[in-house]
């Protein structure tokens, strides 16, 4: 009894050692798991996997021509993740954690044109990633953690590269030879601000070279010489170089721009940059007489107090265009005046000063922009006041100016606007864009020369004259306006997205238009011949509208979808969406199929109004050549008549009586009256009267005469006809038929044989009820074939044929007297 209390707890531990043993097992034969899966294509092939989640590279389909895992969990990227995508032309594993990246993992991307592998964990560069990479023509190893580049030459096979960016924080070095294989790049982009070793050349092969992006601030800071080295190798006339991350403060931060002037570069920019007013000085003093012609600074600290008496004697006539953007001042109280950079603003055609907090720029510095062609003060604190002051009271200052930026300031009035810019006499383009323009003036004064004219996201709410009629192009977008009812003429572009407007603006007041844009309204449809008034219409932007998917808005819409009309949608079939009705909402346009039952209801309603009409003519002709109607009508009647014996037999049984009739008649006898003659003078006597007929003597075998119901002798005064035929039916034991032509001709008969016939079905007669009496030759086809009863009935019974042999007509009548007793006259016989 003790053996099984030993065995069971080792049982279970061999059960249990076999599980982990199992787990172990399955986790050593798929240590990784399967990859999830991406399905996130569109219809060109691009799938969009990034923000995903993922740790790993997901499958996605081997069609894909664009794969976007950015800014994912994804730490390795292994051999097998991306084979068989040959047909990959972009991968981005940008903002991953990316710290290994297996050597044959991108072995089979022989089609791959750009890899982006920046914001990553890779703290060294292996040349067999790229080895098999061809075709690749931009490559982004920017914000990685590697020291240097790496031997041998990572790029040496990539002999289409056009883009290249690589370095970080971490870059330390660059050697000569590191570049090799790369002999000519369009943009070219180093991020090197703790670079501590330079070698002398190691960028000086690559030619021809575009753009230029540096970020050298410890160099610049700590170490100007290997600065002046790096400038030195990529500083080209023709090659526009950008800068970042610089803090100008020291003369010696200064020096490397020697060589910049040195190499003739006419193209720089500056982003990120805090300097001191001495250090502009000294950097004008650098660059005098250097062809410099643009000079861009975007995201720049100015500390000082102005001092630039220094510079006045420096050469800077070959500026032709200064752009500032995202200026801070510091202390901007103690800076005197612009005043002495006279020399500087004297021969720029283009000024570009944007979001620099500025609110006035004093008439007498404009009065120094004697060359100016283009200024931009976008993004300030202009105000109507100021800007009177800025444009010198519109006294003609600055002649040459052609184009006015001042968007996204504090102005409000466009009757002074108009006032101030009325004597440029050469102002083709004014954007007054996002400011508080609320109403326009009845009428206003414009240059003659005025073509352009952006006054969109204000809040205007109508139009008048006050513009101007020499207009081309005008942008409205994103006001409150809900019509357009001024006729410019020269207009080739309007533009009046986001606003209220219900329609097209009429075509006959734009004759020259070519381009209309008027998405984000309220449309709810137009058509061709709305189109049609536009005379030179080619293109349209009408999406994210209320549209009402009607069948001639659906069936125009498709057919401009497919190029067949004579104006282009160029906002794309999928800006296009139903809204109403209720069904299709969302859905769009160019996926809309509707019935024939929608589309063409008038022409739907008529046909079908017609075939129904078609369809109850033929009804009622199957109907009547069926018989349908006598058989409802005979229905009705019977049911009627039979309500009557109903009631009868009711009040029978409140008198006491006998529920069923009383048989009076041995006989009920229906003819017509065109055989009344007959009946009269042939089957009454022999039947009823016990005399003799024609000179022959009544039989005096039978019994007792017989009692025959007539409808002349027998039916009740004031009764409806049909009650007293079913009573006398009834009431009587047989049925007599005297057939003939007349009585297939007579109604009354008819309704006296349809009454039989429903009594036949009734089941209140048998089939020895009816008696036929051919007066005449008859066959059984000239009996109606609603009759099918009485038709069967001469097929399966013996009837009477009155002969026309006088010496045959005793038999007939004995036959006759024998089918109308019945059973009486067997049981005498016996």
């Amino acid at each position: 009894m003790g053996q099984p209390s030993i065995l069971s707890p080792t049982l279970l531990f061999l059960l249990l050692l076999l599980f982990l043993l199992s787990l172990s097992w399955g986790q050593r034969s798929d240590p990784e798991g399967e990859n999830p899966s991406c399905d996130r294509c569109n219809q060109r092939l691009s799938c969009n996997c990034s923000y995903g989640g993922f740790d790993r590279v997901p499958t996605v389909t081997e069609r894909a021509l664009t794969l976007d895992l950015s800014f994912n969990n994804i730490a390795v990227v292994t051999d097998d993740d991306l084979r068989g995508h040959d047909r990959l032309r972009v991968l981005s594993l940008r903002g991953n954690r990316l710290v290994e990246i297996q050597p044959a993992a991108f072995a089979s991307l022989w089609s791959l044109e750009e890899l982006d592998l920046s914001d990553n964990q890779l703290t060294a560069l292996n040349y067999t990633w790229f080895n098999k990479l061809g075709a690749l023509q931009q490559l982004n190893l920017l914000t990685n953690p590697y020291k240097s580049l790496g031997s041998p030459p990572v790029f040496q096979g990539l002999v289409r590269l056009r883009r290249l960016g690589f370095g970080g924080a971490a870059l330390e070095e660059l050697r000569r030879g590191d570049l090799a294989g790369v002999t000519q790049l369009e943009e070219l982009t180093v991020q090197a601000n703790n670079l501590r070793r330079y070698e002398s050349g190691t960028l000086a092969y690559i030619w021809p070279l575009g753009r230029v992006t540096l970020s050298l601030h410890g160099p610049f800071l700590t170490d100007p010489p290997l600065a002046a080295a790096v400038l030195r190798d990529v500083a080209y006339p023709e090659s526009p170089m950008v800068l970042s991350d610089l803090h100008l403060i020291r003369n010696e931060s200064i020096q490397p721009f020697r060589e910049t002037a040195g190499r003739r570069v006419r193209s720089m920019t500056l982003r990120n940059l805090s300097v001191s007013d001495e250090a502009i000085v000294n950097l004008l003093m650098v660059c005098n007489g250097a062809p410099l012609t643009s000079l861009f600074v975007d995201g720049v600290v100015l500390t000082g107090e102005g001092r630039w008496e220094r510079a006045s004697w420096t050469d800077v006539k070959s500026v032709d265009e200064i752009f500032l953007r995202n200026v801070v001042v510091l202390d901007v109280y103690k800076f005197v005046s612009f005043l002495e950079l006279r020399f500087l603003l004297q021969y720029p055609r283009r000024i570009s000063v944007i979001s620099a907090k500025m609110f006035v720029i004093p008439c007498q510095t404009t009065h120094l922009l004697v060359n100016l062609q283009y200024l931009d003060l976008s993004d300030n604190l202009l105000t109507d006041l100021t800007l009177e002051e800025t444009l010198c009271k519109g006294d003609g200052t600055m002649k040459d100016l052609r184009v006015l930026n001042v968007s996204g300031n504090a102005l409000k009035s466009l009757s002074i606007l108009s006032q101030l810019v009325a004597k440029l006499s050469k102002l083709t383009h004014l954007d007054v864009s996002r400011n508080g323009y609320s109403s326009m003036p009845p009428s206003c004064s414009w240059p003659s020369t005025l073509r352009y004219l952006n006054i969109s996201w204000a809040k205007l709410t109508t139009i008048t004259p006050c513009l101007p009629s020499t207009l081309e192009v005008l942008d409205l977008s994103n006001n409150d306006l809900h019509a357009f009812p001024l006729a410019l003429s020269a207009l080739r572009e309007l533009h009046l997205s986001g606003n209220k407007f219900l329609r097209l603006p009429p075509g006959r007041m734009f004759p020259s238009l070519q381009t209309l844009t008027i998405e984000s309204n309220t449309l709810n449809m137009f058509g061709r011949s709305d189109l049609q008034s536009y005379r030179r219409l080619q293109s349209l932007k009408a999406g994210q509208n209320k549209f009402v998917c009607s069948c001639e808005f659906v069936s125009f819409l498709q057919s401009d979808i497919k190029g067949e009309g004579a104006v282009d949608l160029t906002d794309g079939a999928e800006s296009y969406v139903c809204d109403s009705p209720l069904y299709l909402q969302g859905e769009p346009v160019g996926r809309v199929h509707l019935s024939v039952v929608e589309c063409h209801r008038v022409t739907f309603v008529s046909v079908s109004c017609g075939l129904a009409l078609l369809m109850g003519i033929l009804l009622i002709v199957l109907l009547w050549r069926l018989h349908a109607f006598w058989y409802l009508k005979m229905t009705w009647a019977w049911l009627r008549a039979k309500r009557s014996a109903a009631s009868r037999r009711r009040r029978r049984l409140g008198d006491g009586a006998d529920s069923e009739p009383l048989l009076c008649y041995d006989a009920f006898v229906s003819y017509s009256e065109r055989d009344a003659s007959w009946v009269e003078d042939f089957l009454v006597p022999e039947l009823e009267d016990q005399r003799e007929n024609n000179g022959a003597a009544v039989n005096t075998q039978d019994p007792r005469p017989l009692s025959l119901c007539l409808h002349k002798r027998d039916f009740l005064p004031g009764q409806w006809i049909v009650d007293n035929i079913m009573s006398a039916m009834e009431r009587s034991r047989r049925t007599v038929f005297i057939l003939s032509e007349n009585f297939v001709r007579s109604d009354w008969c008819r309704y006296e044989l349809d009454f039989s016939h429903f009594r036949l079905f009734d089941g209140k007669a048998d089939g020895d009820a009816a008696i036929l009496i051919l007066l005449e030759p008859l066959a059984k086809d000239d009996i109606p074939k609603r009759f099918c009863k009485l038709r069967k009935l001469m097929s399966s019974t013996t009837y009477l044929e009155w002969p026309q042999e006088e010496e045959r007509r005793p038999e007939f009548w004995k036959s006759l007297r024998y089918a109308l007793r019945g059973e009486d006259e067997e049981e005498e016989e016996e």
